[in-house]
């Protein structure tokens, strides 16, 4: 940790009538940061050594699904962490020697399983948890130790098996303290019931590529050598650039355009900008990507993108008979996805690019966007919010905003759209205008959101 002194007349903090302390912690940026780069094949892949990366992302699928039913559910939680003893399992399981998988493939596929299965279990917690603070009938010391089994693993993995829980002696004297005085037989039971309820183990059921340690390929002849499920073959696939690289990699497999991808990790080294010193808030839209709260806009074309995609998949989806594996048309359709796909994430990333430069910002304020909400009434619309690429904009601004050494927080999003950045009321908005009846400011929607962004980030109102 490093220390930033921020001068009384400088810093601003809103929601207090009392200073904060002027020194501040902040964590010491990165040297460098992780960014995902694609090499892509060259021409068409010959038929028969598609056939043979297909069949090892096939096998890879079939582990992962194998992993996930084994020990993606309750009695399996406390072997997670490290994962150690489930390698162990697998390796006695005979799985790999059923399949004839290289060991190269067969071990990252379960790494990727338990990778999928540990998110799975966050996503319960989350869940579990918004329970707990909604739940009237529990008390405030109870939802205390419902929150502390939830926050400790070894806590939660003894609850849900059905044992005792024993902590080491820092954290079991914390257990101790927050379960005094409460009925923890009745809260374990409470947690069993909602963790039955709502956590399901992962399946999947697509085979789009496989992950390759450094020891399964060899970059050679302008391409990239692949270890196959023969003896000492190799799967040659010619790539499109010179580039080496020799670490973890993810062969994303096109059979139906005989093409592939390869996305490698690397490090790259985070750039410092002596004139990025602005703080401002952001607002996400679906037709037009971001707007600041100075109302400038960036990816105003993005609506046009975005329609235009989801009005063709709409037209082929109509008219496409799913039950015709062999349709001719199929091999287009896919091509044509692909590169409306490539298009919009182009257009994203150019004008994420460009509002670094202009802004120059040191700190981004943008709220935390809501869940996805239930369909609509219009097929059209729901069509629209489908493909809206707002996980693919949040991505790929992080990923930006790390390489740039910006700061991006992000804010608390309930009711940010519909109060006055004036004067904190709720207002109206209609026809992409907001109105405040009670101080009469009347503006931009997504710029009011954007002034409640910054406003919200310095007044500390941020999601940790």
């Amino acid at each position: 940790m490093c220390l930033r002194i921020i001068p009384r007349e400088k810093y601003r903090y809103q929601g207090t009538d009392r200073w904060m302390k002027n020194v501040v912690k902040m964590k010491k940026p990165s040297e460098a940061v992780c960014k995902i780069v694609c090499q892509h094949s060259k021409g068409t892949i010959r038929t028969e050594d598609m056939e043979k990366l297909r069949e090892i992302a096939l096998d890879c699928r079939k582990v992962k699904n194998y992993v996930y039913d084994r020990f993606g559910g309750i009695g399996s939680l406390s072997k997670l962490y490290p994962g150690y003893t489930i390698q162990n399992e697998m390796t006695a399981s005979g799985l790999r020697g059923e399949l004839d998988l290289p060991s190269v493939y067969f071990y990252l596929a379960v790494f990727d399983a338990l990778g999928d299965i540990k998110s799975q279990w966050t996503r319960t917690k989350s869940k579990v948890l918004g329970l707990v603070g909604e739940n009237k009938n529990l008390t405030a010391d109870e939802k205390h130790y419902l929150r502390y089994l939830l926050k400790v693993n070894n806590a939660f993995a003894a609850v849900l098996e059905g044992e005792p829980v024993e902590l080491e002696s820092g954290l079991q004297k914390t257990y101790d303290e927050v379960s005094e005085g409460v009925d923890t037989g009745k809260l374990h039971r409470y947690l069993r019931r909602q963790v039955r309820k709502y956590h399901i183990k992962p399946h999947t059921d697509r085979a789009e590529g496989f992950s390759s340690s450094g020891k399964a390929y060899r970059y050679g002849d302008h391409g990239i050598y692949l270890a196959a499920k023969e003896r000492r073959k190799r799967i040659f696939v010619e790539l499109t650039d010179g580039n080496r690289y020799g670490s973890q990699i993810y062969i994303k497999l096109y059979p139906e355009e005989g093409k592939a991808d390869i996305h490698v990790p690397v490090k790259v080294s985070v750039r410092s900008h002596s004139d990025y010193v602005n703080e401002i808030g952001l607002a996400p839209g679906m037709y037009s990507m971001l707007t600041t709260d100075k109302r400038r806009r960036y990816g105003e074309r993005l609506g046009e993108y975005q329609t235009g995609y989801s009005d063709w998949v709409r037209e082929q989806t109509a008219g496409y008979q799913r039950g015709r594996k062999d349709n001719p048309g199929r091999k287009k359709y896919e091509a044509k996805k692909r590169r409306y796909k490539e298009q919009i994430h182009s257009y994203i990333n150019c004008e994420l690019n460009r509002l670094l430069r202009t802004e120059k910002p040191q700190t981004i304020y943008i709220a935390k966007l809501p869940r996805p909400q239930a369909a609509g009434r219009s097929r059209r619309i729901n069509g629209y919010v489908s493909m809206w690429q707002r996980g693919y904009i949040r991505k790929r601004l992080e990923q930006k905003c790390k390489e740039q050494s910006v700061e991006l927080v992000e804010v608390l999003g309930k009711g940010i759209s519909s109060e006055c950045s004036m004067c904190g009321r709720e207002g109206s908005r209609r026809e992409g205008m907001f109105t405040c009846g009670y101080c009469g400011y009347y503006g931009d929607e997504k710029e009011n959101s954007a002034k409640n962004a910054l406003k919200r980030g310095l007044a500390g109102q941020i999601v940790h």
